[in-house]
Protein backbone atom coordinates (compact mmCIF):
# COMPACT_ATOMS: atom_id res chain seq x y z
CA UNK A 1 0.00 0.00 0.00
CA UNK A 2 1.27 3.48 -0.91
CA UNK A 3 2.19 5.74 1.93
CA UNK A 4 2.48 9.64 1.34
CA UNK A 5 5.00 11.06 3.93
CA UNK A 6 5.69 14.52 5.02
CA UNK A 7 9.12 15.36 6.19
CA UNK A 8 9.36 18.83 7.61
CA UNK A 9 12.39 20.71 8.70
CA UNK A 10 11.90 23.66 11.05
CA UNK A 11 12.73 27.13 10.88
CA UNK A 12 11.06 30.70 11.27
CA UNK A 13 12.73 32.29 8.72
CA UNK A 14 12.51 29.23 5.80
CA UNK A 15 10.79 25.84 7.16
CA UNK A 16 11.83 23.18 4.77
CA UNK A 17 9.28 20.45 3.40
CA UNK A 18 9.62 17.89 1.41
CA UNK A 19 6.62 14.84 -0.02
CA UNK A 20 7.78 11.31 -0.43
CA UNK A 21 5.87 8.80 -1.49
CA UNK A 22 6.42 5.11 -0.75
CA UNK A 23 4.94 2.14 -2.48
CA UNK A 24 4.53 -1.03 -1.34
CA UNK A 25 7.98 -2.46 -2.45
CA UNK A 26 9.59 0.09 -0.07
CA UNK A 27 10.61 2.33 -3.18
CA UNK A 28 9.88 5.86 -2.36
CA UNK A 29 9.47 9.13 -4.65
CA UNK A 30 9.71 12.62 -4.26
CA UNK A 31 6.49 14.10 -5.00
CA UNK A 32 7.67 17.89 -4.18
CA UNK A 33 9.39 19.72 -1.98
CA UNK A 34 10.28 23.46 -1.53
CA UNK A 35 10.25 25.86 1.38
CA UNK A 36 7.96 28.16 3.40
CA UNK A 37 9.39 31.60 3.75
CA UNK A 38 8.58 34.47 6.60
CA UNK A 39 9.49 38.15 6.36
CA UNK A 40 12.70 38.62 8.82
CA UNK A 41 11.03 42.38 9.57
CA UNK A 42 7.52 40.71 10.41
CA UNK A 43 6.23 40.13 14.50
CA UNK A 44 6.44 36.39 16.07
CA UNK A 45 2.54 35.83 15.63
CA UNK A 46 2.55 36.72 11.81
CA UNK A 47 5.13 35.35 11.17
CA UNK A 48 4.39 31.68 13.03
CA UNK A 49 0.76 32.15 11.20
CA UNK A 50 2.50 32.07 8.08
CA UNK A 51 4.09 28.68 8.59
CA UNK A 52 0.72 27.70 9.84
CA UNK A 53 -0.87 28.35 6.76
CA UNK A 54 1.85 26.96 4.74
CA UNK A 55 2.07 23.47 6.47
CA UNK A 56 -1.87 23.47 5.92
CA UNK A 57 -1.25 24.21 2.37
CA UNK A 58 0.67 21.18 1.90
CA UNK A 59 -1.78 19.25 4.07
CA UNK A 60 -4.54 20.24 1.37
CA UNK A 61 -2.64 19.52 -1.60
CA UNK A 62 -0.80 16.33 -0.67
CA UNK A 63 -2.90 14.42 1.77
CA UNK A 64 0.02 13.13 3.21
CA UNK A 65 -0.56 9.90 5.91
CA UNK A 66 2.25 10.43 8.15
CA UNK A 67 4.46 13.38 9.06
CA UNK A 68 8.20 13.03 10.36
CA UNK A 69 10.25 16.24 11.86
CA UNK A 70 13.53 17.02 12.71
CA UNK A 71 13.95 17.47 16.71
CA UNK A 72 15.06 20.61 17.45
CA UNK A 73 19.17 20.93 17.61
CA UNK A 74 20.28 23.94 20.01
CA UNK A 75 23.69 24.79 18.79
CA UNK A 76 25.23 27.99 20.63
CA UNK A 77 22.58 31.17 19.72
CA UNK A 78 19.73 30.30 22.90
CA UNK A 79 17.67 33.19 21.19
CA UNK A 80 17.35 31.34 17.51
CA UNK A 81 16.77 27.97 19.30
CA UNK A 82 13.89 29.54 20.76
CA UNK A 83 12.44 30.88 17.83
CA UNK A 84 12.87 27.92 16.39
CA UNK A 85 11.13 25.92 18.93
CA UNK A 86 8.25 28.42 18.68
CA UNK A 87 8.06 27.49 15.02
CA UNK A 88 8.14 23.68 15.32
CA UNK A 89 5.70 24.08 18.07
CA UNK A 90 3.15 25.41 15.41
CA UNK A 91 4.32 22.99 13.14
CA UNK A 92 3.53 20.24 15.18
CA UNK A 93 0.30 21.48 16.63
CA UNK A 94 -0.56 21.70 12.69
CA UNK A 95 0.36 18.32 11.73
CA UNK A 96 -1.17 16.82 14.51
CA UNK A 97 -4.50 18.26 13.82
CA UNK A 98 -4.24 17.50 10.54
CA UNK A 99 -3.07 13.57 10.17
CA UNK A 100 -2.17 13.07 14.44
CA UNK A 101 0.44 11.16 12.79
CA UNK A 102 3.76 12.39 13.70
CA UNK A 103 7.07 11.08 14.29
CA UNK A 104 10.72 12.78 15.47
CA UNK A 105 14.23 11.97 14.52
CA UNK A 106 17.29 13.58 15.95
CA UNK A 107 19.77 14.95 13.40
CA UNK A 108 21.82 11.71 13.94
CA UNK A 109 19.24 9.28 13.52
CA UNK A 110 18.34 10.74 10.06
CA UNK A 111 22.48 10.44 8.98
CA UNK A 112 22.11 7.08 10.12
CA UNK A 113 19.13 5.91 8.30
CA UNK A 114 19.99 7.55 5.28
CA UNK A 115 23.81 7.19 5.26
CA UNK A 116 24.42 3.92 7.46
CA UNK A 117 27.40 7.08 9.16
CA UNK A 118 25.64 9.09 12.40
CA UNK A 119 28.69 11.87 11.31
CA UNK A 120 27.64 12.18 7.64
CA UNK A 121 28.50 15.92 6.48
CA UNK A 122 26.15 18.12 5.26
CA UNK A 123 27.00 17.39 1.40
CA UNK A 124 26.83 13.45 1.66
CA UNK A 125 23.42 13.73 2.78
CA UNK A 126 22.40 15.64 -0.27
CA UNK A 127 23.96 13.83 -2.34
CA UNK A 128 22.14 10.64 -0.51
CA UNK A 129 18.79 12.15 -0.88
CA UNK A 130 18.97 12.86 -5.00
CA UNK A 131 20.33 9.21 -5.10
CA UNK A 132 17.84 7.55 -3.26
CA UNK A 133 15.04 9.73 -4.81
CA UNK A 134 16.64 9.66 -8.48
CA UNK A 135 16.51 13.01 -8.43
CA UNK A 136 18.89 14.86 -11.57
CA UNK A 137 20.35 16.84 -8.89
CA UNK A 138 20.50 17.67 -4.91
CA UNK A 139 17.44 19.46 -4.00
CA UNK A 140 17.35 23.02 -3.00
CA UNK A 141 17.29 25.16 -1.13
CA UNK A 142 19.07 23.12 1.67
CA UNK A 143 15.89 23.26 3.72
CA UNK A 144 14.04 21.76 1.22
CA UNK A 145 17.00 18.79 0.99
CA UNK A 146 16.52 18.67 5.25
CA UNK A 147 13.08 18.06 4.88
CA UNK A 148 13.07 15.19 2.02
CA UNK A 149 16.07 13.72 4.17
CA UNK A 150 13.33 13.52 7.37
CA UNK A 151 10.78 11.80 5.26
CA UNK A 152 13.43 9.31 3.70
CA UNK A 153 14.67 8.65 7.28
CA UNK A 154 10.74 8.15 8.28
CA UNK A 155 10.00 5.93 5.20
CA UNK A 156 13.16 3.37 5.80
CA UNK A 157 12.38 3.14 9.95
CA UNK A 158 8.57 3.42 9.33
CA UNK A 159 8.27 -0.20 10.79
CA UNK A 160 9.79 0.66 14.20
CA UNK A 161 7.25 3.98 14.15
CA UNK A 162 6.17 2.88 17.77
CA UNK A 163 9.58 3.93 18.98
CA UNK A 164 9.35 7.42 17.35
CA UNK A 165 5.89 8.21 17.58
CA UNK A 166 5.05 11.43 19.79
CA UNK A 167 2.58 10.25 22.19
Amino acid sequence: MDMIILGLDPGLGTMGYGVVEKDGNGNCTAVDYGVVKTPAGENLAVRLCILEDGVNKIFDRFRPDEAAMEELFFSKNITTGIAVAQARGVMLLTCNKRCGRIFEYTPNQIKQALTGYGAADKGQMQRVVASHLRLPGIPRPDDAADALAVALCHAFTSRFSALFGIR
